[in-house]
């Protein structure tokens, strides 16, 4: 598994922090947020290769008390095994 597959979102939910880590191809500020109200349970979470599916904006994310979302690529696990080789 590619480590870039993984990001790590971190957002605010009427001021409180979340973080989760979700799998994707790639990720832009747009997807983040859309993301971020998934995991709030806001937005509906997509099916694979559904990209008829309408996004959640930022304005409208913003309505729902979702604000200051961030996104970068998580970092890779480095396991023991690895570690003593």
């Amino acid at each position: 598994m590619k480590s870039s597959d993984l990001f790590t979102i971190e957002y605010q939910l009427h001021g409180v922090p979340k973080s989760f880590i979700v799998r994707a191809p790639q990720m832009d500020n747009a997807q983040a947020w859309h993301w971020a109200s998934c995991d709030a349970g806001v937005a509906v979470i997509p099916k694979f290769g559904q990209n008829t599916l309408k996004r959640v904006s930022k304005p409208m994310a913003e309505q729902y008390g979702i604000t200051h979302v961030r996104w970068n690529s998580a970092a890779e696990i480095q396991w023991m095994e690895e570690l003593t080789q």
